[in-house]
């Protein structure tokens, strides 16, 4: 056993800086390390220990983020902006899209809103599709 004590360093380290910290930083290390150090009690050379030790930590940190991504649901989620995309509004000041100007109402708030094309104009009281959002505008179009 003569790296294993260093491999034991490395697995405490490991452990206490996790436990000061909020957030998933090292704690793939440690069974890195418990791995490595197994692999010193056999006749390994230390080359095969590294090798172990970095596979396991890139194994823990694959599956730590894939477990993170799929419990968050981070790639499927839509934001409250993305949820507003395809529902009606009411146009509450006149929308020219060349001038730039022109408000509608979603959900109860007001937002500047701008024509999908360049040339469109929508009168007061009309009934719109929100298409997109750039910024604060939504991008509208008649149904």
């Amino acid at each position: 056993m003569t790296w294993g004590w260093m491999w034991i360093a490395i697995m405490i380290l490991a452990i206490v800086v996790e436990s000061l910290t909020d957030q998933l930083v090292s704690i793939w290390f440690a069974p890195a390390a418990i791995v490595a150090t197994v692999l010193d009690f056999f006749p390994v050379f230390i080359l095969w220990q590294v090798l172990a030790f970095l596979c396991v930590s890139a194994l823990g940190i694959f599956i730590a983020r894939r477990l993170i991504l799929n419990r968050r649901g981070a790639a499927d989620s839509k934001t409250d902006l993305d949820m507003i995309v395809g529902e009606k509004c009411l146009v509450t000041e006149k929308i020219d899209s060349f001038a730039g100007c022109g408000q509608a109402k979603v959900r109860g708030q007001i937002w500047s809103a701008k024509g999908l094309n360049e040339d469109d104009i929508f009168e007061e009281g009309e009934v719109l599709q929100i298409v997109a959002i750039e910024g604060v505008k939504l991008i509208c179009k008649k149904l």
